[in-house]
């Protein structure tokens, strides 16, 4: 797939096929999004696959907030990644004092610039995929076993997809860009 192609047709997918994703595909998905840049490279971000049904319901019905779009959308997926940061590590220095005014904002900047990559490598591999951010931390964290250390930073259902979403209207390069 060519660079720009991958970007401009990866869509958020919320319908998947009933057919499992064989570890082996995710793997490779993981070994691109390990390629995302990160704050002096700490490489933060990490991935919790949940494919079984049972879990996946569990954190559909307590933990996204009774946001009944997005529980529908974990069910209907063969699989449900968490995407998990290493806590402390980005926008730190080695005495734990704050490398800049961001202070540990930088850990979501490095988890959603790894969670975009793992997307963008999963469309590559003939995925679907949605990035959520309504869920509560402390349940999903607590109802997957997210290790010490780590916090949640997004939910992303995953699958072949069984819809092929339009691009949304997009502002222009106009609209977003500016020169001084």
């Amino acid at each position: 797939m060519e660079f720009l192609e991958g970007i401009k047709g990866r869509r958020s997918v919320r319908k998947f096929k009933d057919e499992q994703v064989g570890h082996d595909v995710l793997g490779r998905v993981v070994e691109a999004a390990a390629c995302a840049p990160s704050w002096k490279n700490a490489q933060i971000a990490r991935y919790i696959v949940i494919e079984d049904t049972a879990l996946k319901n569990e954190i559909a019905d307590n933990c996204v907030m009774d946001f009944a779009f997005n529980a529908a959308t974990i069910k209907n997926a063969p699989a449900l990644v968490i995407v998990t940061y290493v806590a402390g590590r980005s926008g730190f220095e080695r005495d734990g004092s704050f490398s800049t005014s961001k202070e540990d904002r930088w850990e979501m900047f490095d988890a959603g610039i790894a969670s975009q990559t793992f997307c963008l490598a999963a469309h590559n591999e003939g995925l679907g995929s949605v990035i959520m951010g309504i869920f509560d931390d402390e349940k999903v964290a607590a109802a997957a076993g997210v290790p010490e250390g780590q916090k949640v930073a997004a939910l992303i259902p995953i699958g072949y997809p069984d819809e092929s979403p339009q691009m949304p209207k997009r502002k222009t390069a106009d609209e977003l860009l500016s020169f001084k």
